[in-house]
C-alpha cells in the first residue's frame, strides 16, 4: 500500500516562521495582473502554502494562464519547483486535465534554444512519477542527447537513466541508446552519467565498454573514475571469477591525479585481494595520500584505514616493511595525526626496523628543540619520549643509545617531557644493570642545570636509590652541595642581605665626554647609583626552591641523604670518615628545618614536611637495623613490583590483543563454499557500498536484526494512547551526528483525516533538519513518517510535539492530538576510553563544572554497584583490577569516557558499605563526575541517578 508518506520528497525549502500567510483572493490577483516580480513573489508563497499542505486547486489555471506564458528564467525555475509539488490527480485518483497544457509546456522547454531552460527541465523530468506526462516528452527527450550544449546532454542521460528505472516500457531501448551515446561521447560528466545508468541498467554493456578503453582509464576525468572504480568493486563482488580481469585496471587507478579516485581504488583493492603486493601497493597509496593532503580530517580518516589494515594477522608483515614511509606523517604538524603515526609505527615495530625507527624519533626530538615554543610542541616532545620508552623496553639493546639524548630534557623548562624522561630512566636502571653507570654519570652531569622543581625531586630519588659505590654518593654529595650554596642557608642568606643594603648606599662619581656642536669636547659629570642584581637570579638551584618555599623537595632531599648515609656507611668501614659524612647530611636536613620555620622564605615549611625530615634525622641518630634495611632494600623492592605489576598489566593487554588478531580454524569447521553462502552469513560478501548507503541513511543492517538487543522493539517510544483518534509511536535510530524518528501513525478513526502533520520541537542540543510533510489517511490507515534530528552536544535532549489534522467534511477547526516527550539517551553518543592517571588529574583541574550524586541504592556489594554504574554509563574504570580486588568495605576508583564529539566526562567513585549495619547494608558514598561542559555534567549525574533506580536483576 502506498501512502503519501512513502512517497520521495525532493524538494526541501526553508519557510520563515514570521511569515503572515497571504489569501487565496490576493494571490490570484497578484499572479493575473502584477508585474514579473510581483508574480515571482507570489508563486513562491503560493509553493509554500502547498508545501503546509494547502491544496489552492483554484489557482492551478491561473497559473497556467498568467505564469506559463513567461520567459523569465527565474519564474521558470520556480514553474518547475510548483510542478512537482502540486497535486496532479483528482479525488479519483486520476491525472486533472489541466496538464495536457502543462505537459505541452514541458515540450516546448525542451526544444528551448536556451540550453539553461532545456537542461532545468530535463532535471525537473527526473521527479516526475506520472508516465501519462512523461509519454509524450520522450522523443524530445531523445534529441537533448545531440545537443550542441554538455549541459543539456547530461541532464537528458539522467532524464532517461531515471524514467527506464521507474516505467522501462517507455524507453525499452535505453541501455543500447545510451552505450551509443557513450562511444561518441567526449564530455567527462556527461560520459559519468551514461555509464553510471548501463552499471545499473545493463552490467554487460557497461563491462564491454570498459574492456575496450581499459588502457585509457588514466585520460578520463574523475568522476568517471569514481564509477568506474565501484563497477569493478561490484561485479567482483557478485562474480569472483572475474578479479583477474579487471584488478589491472584498480592497480591502474592507485596512480590517478585524483586523490579521491587513488582512496576508492586502495580501498576496493584491499577488499577485492589479500595478495602481499595489493596490500603493499593499497598501503604505500594512503600514506601518499596522508603526507600530501593538506586537510587533517582526511589524514586522520586515511590513517584509520592503516590502522585497520594492520589490525589484520595478514597483512601486518606487509606494513612493518612500510614503517619507515609511514612516519613520514610525522611532518604533519597536527598532534592528533601525529598521535595516531606514532601509535601505529609502536604497533609495526620489529627487531628487522627498530634501529631505523629509534634514528627516525631521535632526530624529531632533536628538531623539537629547534623549533619554535608552539603550544604542541610540549606535548608532541612527551609523545616522542613515549614512544622511545617503548620501543627502549620492547627491545633492550636500544636503550642505550636513546638515554643519553632524552637526558637533554631534563634541564628543559617543560615538565612534561622531563617527567617522562625521568619514567623511563627510572624503569631503565632498574631493568637493565648494564645500563646503570652510563644513566648515573649523565644524570649527575645534567642534575645543576635542571630548572623544574618536580624534575628536581624525582632525579634526586633516582640518585639517591641507585648511587651504590662511594665514588657515586660522593659525587652527588658534591652536587648537592653546590646546588645548596653556603650552609647553613638561614645565616648565608642574612649575611647576603646586610651586604646588599650597604652596597646599595654606595655611589660612585663618573665622568662622561660629550662632544659639542662647534667640534670642541665637553666633561659631564653625575653621581650614578651602583644597582647590583638581585641575590636570587645567583641563587642555586636546589636553594632557590627552599627559598620560595618548596619544602617538599627538601623533605625528598632529606630521604635522598638519609640513604646516601646508610649506603656509604655500609661501603667505607673508616668511622670517622661515616660519621663525618653523617654530621654533613644531619645538618644540612636542620639548615633546611630552620629556614623553613625562620620566616625567610616565602612560605612556612609545612607539618608534613617538618615530620619527614625529622624522621630522617632520627633514623640517621639511632642507626636501628631494621629502619636502615627499609630504606636501603625495601625502596628498590616497591619499585620493582610496581614495574612488575605494569609489565603484567601490559602482557595482558597484548595477549588480549593477540588473541583478537589470531585466527582460529577448528578441524571439524564447516567449509564455506562462496556460491552457497547467505550473503548475511559472510563478512566478505557483503556489498560495502550498500553496506555505506544503509549506514548513511540510518537503516540496520540485516544481520543485526536478528540479534534481540539490536531490535527495534527496544527502543520504540509510544507517543500517544490507544484511545486517542490518532494513534503514533516512534523508533529512535541514533547513527552519531544524526537522529533518524521513524513514526508511525494510525487512523483510529471511520473518517478520513486531511493534512495530517506531525508537528515537532526540540529542546536542548538539538536541531530538526526538515518539516515532515502533511499526509491524508483513510479511515482506518497507517502511515510512517521520518523526521531528521541533527545532534551537536552530549546532552540530554527532548523532543516534543503534537498530530493536527481535518477530519474530512468537518466544518470545526483543525484537530490536535499532544505528543509524549521522546528523551534522547545521551549514552548512545559516549563510549568508554583510556587515558594515563597524569591525564585524569590535569584534567581533573582544569574542568570546571562538577556534579556531586550521592548513592542511593538497594545493592549491598561494592563490586556488583561499580560494574553495574560500569555497565549503565559506558564508562570505564582506570583504576587497575588488583586495587579493586579484596573485601574492606572501602571502595574508589576513577572512571573516564568520551563522547563521539570528542568531550571527557570524568568521574570519581567513593563508595562504602557499613559493616555494622549487618549484611545487608546497602552501598553508600559519593560519586563526583566532572565535565568541560555543564550539560555532559549534568546529563551524566541524570544517568548515574536513573541507574541507581533501576538495580541489576
Amino acid at each position: 500500500m502506498t501512502t503519501a508518506a512513502e512517497q520521495p520528497c525532493y524538494t526541501l525549502i526553508n519557510i520563515p516562521s514570521d511569515a503572515e500567510p497571504p489569501t487565496e483572493l490576493q494571490l490570484k490577483t497578484d499572479l493575473e495582473k502584477g508585474d514579473v516580480r510581483t508574480k515571482t513573489e507570489a508563486l513562491k508563497k503560493v509553493i509554500h502554502m502547498i508545501l503546509n499542505g494547502e491544496k489552492m486547486p483554484s489557482l492551478l489555471m491561473t497559473i497556467i494562464r498568467f505564469v506559463m506564458p513567461l520567459q523569465d528564467h527565474t519564474i521558470k525555475k520556480l514553474l518547475l519547483i510548483f510542478w512537482e509539488i502540486v497535486p496532479k490527480c483528482g479525488p479519483d485518483g486520476k491525472m486533472l486535465h489541466e496538464f495536457i497544457l502543462v505537459c505541452d509546456a514541458y515540450r516546448k522547454d525542451l526544444q528551448h534554444p536556451n540550453e539553461f531552460i532545456r537542461g532545468s527541465t530535463l532535471r525537473f523530468l527526473c521527479k516526475l512519477k506520472e508516465p501519462e506526462l512523461l509519454e509524450p516528452l520522450m522523443p524530445s527527450i531523445r534529441t537533448c542527447l545531440e545537443h550542441r550544449h554538455s549541459y543539456v546532454r547530461r541532464n537528458a542521460v539522467l532524464a532517461i537513466f531515471t524514467i527506464y528505472k521507474n516505467f522501462d516500457s517507455l524507453i525499452p531501448d535505453g541501455p543500447e541508446l545510451i552505450h551509443n551515446f557513450l562511444e561518441q561521447e567526449q564530455d567527462a560528466s556527461c560520459k559519468r552519467n551514461a555509464f553510471m545508468m548501463l552499471i545499473h541498467a545493463d552490467q554487460e554493456r557497461a563491462l564491454d565498454y570498459l574492456s575496450t578503453c581499459i588502457d585509457q582509464l588514466h585520460t578520463f576525468g574523475d568522476i568517471l573514475q569514481l564509477v568506474i572504480v565501484e563497477l569493478v568493486y561490484k561485479v567482483c563482488h557478485a562474480n569472483p571469477s572475474e578479479r583477474a580481469r579487471f584488478i589491472r585496471c584498480i592497480y591502474n587507478l592507485l596512480n590517478s591525479s585524483s586523490p579521491a579516485v587513488r582512496y576508492e581504488a586502495a580501498g576496493t583493492l584491499v577488499t577485492l585481494s589479500s595478495a602481499p603486493t595489493a596490500i603493499k601497493a593499497a598501503a604505500s597509496c594512503y600514506i601518499e595520500l596522508i603526507v600530501k593532503e593538506s586537510d587533517n580530517n582526511v589524514k586522520l580518516i586515511v590513517l584509520d584505514r592503516l590502522i585497520a589494515l594492520k589490525d589484520n594477522p595478514q597483512h601486518e608483515r606487509v606494513l612493518q616493511d612500510l614503517v619507515m614511509d609511514i612516519l613520514r606523517v610525522l611532518s604533519t604538524p597536527d598532534l592528533e595525526v601525529r598521535k595516531k603515526t606514532l601509535n601505529l609505527a609502536l604497533d609495526l615495530v620489529s627487531s628487522r626496523n627498530v634501529e631505523e625507527l629509534v634514528l627516525v624519533l631521535k632526530k624529531e626530538v632533536i628538531k623539537t628543540n629547534d623549533i619554535t615554543e608552539h603550544e604542541d610542541t610540549d606535548k608532541y616532545r612527551q609523545l616522542l619520549v613515549r614512544t622511545l620508552h617503548s620501543c627502549s623496553i620492547k627491545f633492550p639493546d636500544m636503550a642505550g643509545t636513546v638515554i643519553p639524548v632524552l637526558m637533554e630534557f631534563l634541564s628543559d623548562q617543560n615538565e612534561l617531557a622531563a617527567a617522562d624522561v625521568l619514567v623511563f630512566v627510572r624503569e631503565a636502571i632498574q631493568r637493565f644493570d648494564q645500563l646503570k653507570h652510563v644513566i648515573l654519570e649523565k644524570l649527575l652531569e645534567v642534575f645543576p642545570s635542571i630548572k623544574s622543581v618536580k624534575i628536581h625531586r624525582a632525579a634526586l630519588w633516582i640518585l639517591g636509590e641507585y648511587c651504590t659505590t662511594a665514588e657515586d654518593i660522593q659525587a652527588l654529595m658534591h652536587e648537592i652541595r653546590h646546588s645548596l650554596g653556603d650552609i647553613p642557608i638561614v645565616e648565608s642568606e642574612m649575611k647576603k642581605a646586610a651586604g646588599e643594603i650597604k652596597d646599595e648606599d654606595e655611589f660612585t662619581p663618573t665622568q662622561q665626554k660629550l662632544l659639542t656642536a662647534e667640534g670642541t669636547y665637553a666633561t659631564q659629570s653625575a653621581l650614578t647609583a651602583t644597582v647590583k642584581k638581585s641575590s636570587e637570579e645567583k641563587r642555586p638551584p636546589l636553594r632557590g626552591f627552599l627559598m620560595d618555599g618548596d619544602f617538599f623537595v627538601g623533605a625528598s632531599l632529606a630521604t635522598t641523604l638519609t640513604k646516601l648515609a646508610i649506603r656509604y656507611g655500609e661501603l667505607v668501614h673508616n668511622t670517622k670518615k661515616h660519621n663525618s659524612f653523617n654530621a654533613e647530611c644531619m645538618l644540612i636536613m636542620a639548615t633546611i628545618i630552620h629556614l623553613g620555620k625562620s620566616g625567610l622564605a616565602t612560605k612556612p615549611i609545612t607539618d608534613d614536611d617538618l615530620d619527614r625530615i625529622a624522621l630522617c634525622l632520627k633514623v640517621l641518630s639511632d642507626r636501628t637495623p631494621a629502619v636502615n634495611d627499609i630504606f636501603s632494600r625495601e625502596c628498590r623492592h616497591s619499585l620493582s613490583t610496581m614495574l612488575a605489576a605494569l609489565h603484567e598489566e601490559e602482557k595482558e593487554n597484548q595477549k588480549t590483543v593477540i588473541e583478537k588478531k589470531t585466527v582460529s580454524v577448528q578441524p571439524d569447521d564447516p567449509i564455506s563454499f562462496m556460491q552457497l553462502v547467505n550473503k548475511t552469513e559472510h563478512g566478505t560478501t557483503e556489498d560495502l557500498f550498500e553496506l555505506s548507503l544503509l549506514q548513511a541513511v540510518g537503516t540496520p543492517q540485516k544481520k543485526d536484526a536478528a540479534d534481540p538487543q539490536a531490535s527495534k522493539l527496544q527502543k520504540v517510544n509510544q507517543l500517544t494512547g490507544f484511545s486517542d483518534p490518532v494513534y503514533a509511536e516512534a523508533y529512535v535510530h541514533v547513527n552519531q551526528y544524526d537522529i533518524v524518528l521513524d513514526v508511525l501513525i494510525v487512523n483510529q478513526t471511520s473518517d478520513t483525516l486531511q493534512s495530517v502533520t506531525l508537528e515537532l520541537a526540540t529542546l536542548g542540543d538539538l536541531k530538526l533538519v526538515e518539516k515532515p510533510s502533511p499526509i491524508i489517511l483513510a479511515p482506518h490507515d497507517f502511515a510512517n513518517i521520518k523526521a531528521n534530528v541533527k545532534v551537536a552536544s552530549t546532552e540530554n535532549g527532548i523532543i516534543f510535539g503534537n498530530i493536527v489534522y481535518d477530519v474530512s467534511g468537518a466544518a470545526s477547526d483543525r484537530n490536535c492530538v499532544v505528543l509524549n516527550d521522546i528523551h534522547i539517551d545521551i549514552m548512545d553518543y559516549i563510549v568508554p576510553a583510556q587515558c594515563s592517571d597524569n591525564e585524569f588529574r590535569q584534567m581533573w583541574a582544569e574542568f570546571e563544572w562538577e556534579n556531586k550524586v550521592t548513592v542511593n541504592t538497594s545493592i549491598t556489594d561494592l563490586g556488583t554497584y561499580m560494574g553495574h554504574l560500569l555497565k549503565s554509563t559506558n564508562m570505564k574504570s582506570l583504576t587497575p583490577e588488583k586495587a579493586l580486588s579484596g573485601e574492606c568495605g572501602f571502595m574508589a576508583a576513577n572512571l573516564y569516557a568520551r563522547s563521539i564529539f570528542g568531550e571527557d566526562v570524568l568521574a570519581n567513585l567513593s563508595i562504602e558499605k557499613m559493616i555494622h549495619l549487618g549484611e545487608d547494608a546497602p552501598v553508600q558514598g559519593h560519586i563526583r563526575i566532572r565535565a568541560k561542559s555543564q550539560g555532559m555534567a549534568l546529563s551524566m549525574g541524570d544517568k548515574v541517578n536513573m541507574c541507581q533506580k533501576n538495580p541489576p536483576k
